[in-house]
């Protein structure tokens, strides 16, 4: 008889592992994924992308969106009446209370190498501070953040031009397979204890952790890798600087000096180091090629961009 499981997550990494469960062995008896909420300029009311999956291919699942787990004894019952062998989690957006990690074993699924970047944004966070490697992390869960015994890992190479939407599409695969992985072998694993001496932490990314300037190429560029899919990067006046590469980051120069003008990009000197610039964005204007850009501003060779 195949083991029950509930899945618990929200965004595309975690559907991913949700569509990899669903045509496994494994019996998914029921979803859960944060509210819709409202979005864009006209807030529409918009499914999580997990639960739009489901809706977009006729799986027929239950399907429950509670505002909050913590104190919620109608989630609490319904869980127990589903009677799953497994519940697991993947970026589901909200921390399990003691009531339902007690239900069945939790395992989650975090895109870090555990005990590094327990949080909200680790794939983010391994691009910003340049680490030769992230990874996924099979976890039992426990009360604490991202604290519980680790089950399983497997580890991701990061390439020097890997942004941040390719860490993850890539890291969702390696969570799919290590999810059947960890279910498979679960009886056999022996958990490990994390090492509380090397923990550290990342933060929910809000829009302001998007501000640049022009005094160091590679921290710029590794700002740009992580964080170009949202919020992008922006200089002081609103400028978002996309499509970029890290020409390199030794040479001394004048802040924002545009170095040389390609035929679609350009060249803007930091003050170590440089970096090649294909597009821009004026705030509420549409994104434009760097080199039209910058004619339209009347800005050339040796201006500043500002």
């Amino acid at each position: 008889m195949s083991k029950r499981i509930v899945f618990m997550g929200t965004p595309d990494y975690a559907t991913k592992i949700f569509e990899r469960l669903i045509n496994s062995s494994y019996d998914v008896v029921a979803l859960y994924t944060q509210p819709d909420k409202p979005v864009g300029r006209k807030q529409l009311l918009t499914p999580p992308h997990i639960k739009q999956f489901c809706l977009d291919n006729n799986i027929e699942l239950p399907i429950f969106q509670p505002e909050k787990l913590r104190g919620n004894k109608e989630v609490e019952e319904e869980l127990k009446a589903l009677n799953p062998d497994f519940i697991i989690v993947a970026a589901y957006g909200q921390i399990l209370p003691l009531e339902i990690l007690e239900i069945a074993p939790c395992i989650n699924l975090h895109a870090s190498l555990l005990p590094k970047y327990r949080g909200a944004s680790p794939i983010q966070e391994s691009l910003l501070n340049d680490d030769e490697y992230t990874g996924v992390t099979s976890m039992l869960m426990e009360e604490g953040l991202d604290s519980g015994d680790i089950l399983a890992l497997q580890y991701l190479k990061i390439t020097p031009t890997m942004e941040v939407a390719e860490a993850f599409a890539k890291l969702s695969d390696i969570a799919a397979e290590l999810t059947i992985t960890t279910l498979d072998n679960f009886e056999k694993i022996e958990p490990k204890k994390q090492n509380e001496a090397e923990v550290s932490f990342c933060k929910k990314i809000k829009k302001e952790y998007g501000l640049v300037d022009f005094s160091n190429a590679k921290s710029l560029y590794l700002k740009y890798k992580a964080y170009s899919y949202w919020p992008g990067i922006f200089i002081e006046n609103g400028l978002k600087l996309k499509d970029i590469k890290l020409v390199e980051e030794t040479s001394n120069n004048n802040e924002g000096e545009i170095l040389d003008i390609k035929t679609d990009s350009i060249i803007i000197a930091c003050k170590k180091g440089s970096i090649e610039v294909q597009t821009l964005q004026a705030p509420s204007k549409k994104a434009l090629n760097a080199v039209e850009y910058i004619k339209g501003k009347r800005v050339s060779l040796g201006d500043i961009l500002e």
